[in-house]
């Protein structure tokens, strides 16, 4: 079977175009260790089938956070720097993290998700003050401006591609460019650079991060009703270097496709990342862990607080409580939690599932948001590969794959030959999110491995040999996807009002799956709470 073969059968994507070929058999090679490590989709799964157990005991608590991702940590945070600490959260997995978990091995820890922050805005004061926590901040410039420790920003050589037979530095294959290429990619670079610029009549940033402190202006709105598909087309942008450029962009943020992705959503992936005047995009913070690494953090802060291995199963309103039933898997009971407050820091699918008055009359927006799949595996290595044309970077792009290739978890400590772990990771963007969730599932290690070493062989010559193990992580319900109309429709607005004493707080919420959002949604729920129960704080939202 070749390369092309099996990336086709295994991913859905058609590879049309794709100019690698040769990949030898993958029958016969030598023994790799290995195994489907994540996450607990059996557990979620049984609340389809109605699993509620009676609860064989109740307890009193002020706050009950649900799901500890980066938004119930940081609503955790939250309580954290107010002094209040009357408060529980509950994880269906063993680790905490979400999307943003980590793990380890003898060589390196290595993420199993999101990997970087960018360096966030001066104004963006909750998360300036986490990398402060962190030690990611080494001191201030004359202005007050954090300046950020070496050891955190990403260290070069940064990015890679691999085209034709050769890597090259940076992502936009420039090897045999024709002049319309590169007319193009600085027409379209440019065109970046003005929406990053624009402002309301508030003076408000067309596009911000987090999303909430962005404009709602009608001509920034107007973008999500069409594709980023349709905005390039409208600009007469249709060089194959380009659009493979861009929907990188929206597969590595999103999980999209160009013709899936909003262009309000595209075009923040770029813009927001730029500065007043910026020539090229902020920098990125990235520890080897990823951001397991604040995940670890905030979770330390929580301490005993956090409970792993718990599936909610029920959420009550009742009267001036919310009763919160839970199953504990360890020693296979039922309790209960009977709450003043929750923080649903879970998927918004699973709100019709858990919360009981909307399992009778499913509110219609919760079937607005579509999400995605992924699969990311880590590959230990005892040596570095070959790589024929530019060295290993942290970030190495594979052109026209259907991955998004694979970062090096060793790159920031600074070690650049000997053992090492590679995280690769594979959107599915199959036209129906459904079936690729399925398909995803249905797929075993072997056929994962088939994939992975048919889609990074033809790069590295003699990979195979040097990989000892790869264990592969899925994620069934990765991350909500900006389609065009979500961001800015109805849905999404109705999605964040709190029911009664539950208040939501997830990137759900903002459509767009960022450690930026999460946090904001998950300190906004917490300060609400503060406020309905009259505990003095300090608000991080607030002017």
């Amino acid at each position: 079977m070749s390369r092309r073969d099996v990336l086709k059968g295994l991913t859905g994507l058609a590879l049309t175009g794709c100019r690698r070929r040769g990949a030898s058999s993958l029958e016969g090679r030598r023994p790799i260790e290995g195994a489907i490590v994540g996450g607990s989709h059996g557990r979620g799964h049984r609340l389809r089938e109605g699993f509620r157990p009676r609860p064989e005991s109740a307890e009193e608590i002020g706050v009950a956070i649900l799901g500890a991702g980066v938004a119930g940590l940081s609503a955790a945070w939250a309580f954290e720097r107010a002094g209040f600490r009357d408060y529980r959260v509950l994880e269906l997995e063993d680790v905490p993290g979400g999307t943003a978990r980590s793990g380890a091995n003898a060589v390196t820890p290595y993420p199993w998700g999101a990997h970087y922050v960018p360096v966030p805005s001066p104004s963006n004061r909750p998360l300036v003050a986490l990398l402060e926590e962190v030690g990611a901040v080494a001191g201030r410039d004359p202005k007050g401006r954090p300046v950020y420790a070496e050891n955190v920003l990403c260290r070069e050589p940064e990015e890679r591609v691999y085209f034709r037979g050769h890597w090259y530095e940076g992502l936009f294959p420039r090897a045999g460019t024709s002049a319309s290429d590169l007319a193009q990619f600085h027409a379209f670079e440019d065109d970046m650079k003005r929406w990053s610029r624009w402002r309301d009549a508030r003076g408000r940033r067309g596009f911000a991060i987090p999303r909430a402190t962005g404009s709602d202006a009608g001509e920034i709105r107007a973008l999500d009703r069409i594709s980023m598909a349709e905005y390039l087309a409208q600009h007469g942008w249709d060089s194959p270097r380009l659009r493979w450029f861009v929907e990188y962009g929206c597969r590595d943020d999103f999980g999209t496709s160009l013709a899936g992705t909003s262009a309000w959503a595209g075009i923040h992936y770029y813009a927001a990342r730029l500065e007043d005047g910026a020539e090229v995009p902020a920098e990125f913070l990235t520890w080897p862990e990823g951001n397991g690494r604040l995940v670890a953090h905030l979770a330390g802060l929580v301490g005993k607080r956090l409970r792993t291995g718990v599936l909610v199963t029920d959420v009550a309103p009742d009267r001036d409580r919310v009763v919160v039933t839970s199953y504990d898997e360890a020693p296979g009971r039922a309790a209960a939690l009977r709450a003043r407050h929750v923080v649903f820091a879970l998927p918004r699918f699973l709100a019709g599932i858990l919360i009981a008055p909307w399992r009778v009359d499913r509110p219609a927006f919760l079937a607005e948001a579509v999400y995605g799949s992924w699969m990311v595996a880590n590959l230990t290595l005892r040596d570095r590969p070959r790589s024929p044309g530019f060295p290993l970077a942290w970030d190495n792009v594979i052109y026209d794959s259907p991955s998004l290739g694979y970062v090096v978890a060793t790159h920031q400590s600074g070690r650049d030959h000997g053992p090492t772990v590679f995280t690769y990771y594979l959107p599915i963007l199959d036209a129906d999110p459904r079936k690729g969730r399925e398909r995803l599932l249905a797929t075993t290690w072997e056929q994962w491995v088939d994939t992975i070493l048919a889609d990074l062989g033809p790069a590295h010559p003699g990979l195979l040999d040097l990989i000892e193990r790869i264990d592969v992580y899925l994620w069934g319900h990765a991350m909500v996807q900006p389609r065009p109309g979500f961001l800015w429709g109805d849905a999404l607005a109705a999605s964040s009002r709190p029911l009664g004493r539950i208040h939501f707080a997830h990137t759900d919420l903002s459509g767009m799956a960022l450690f930026e959002e999460a946090q904001h949604w998950g300190i906004r729920a917490a300060e609400a709470i503060l406020c309905e129960r009259g505990v003095a704080f300090r608000s991080w939202l607030g002017a």
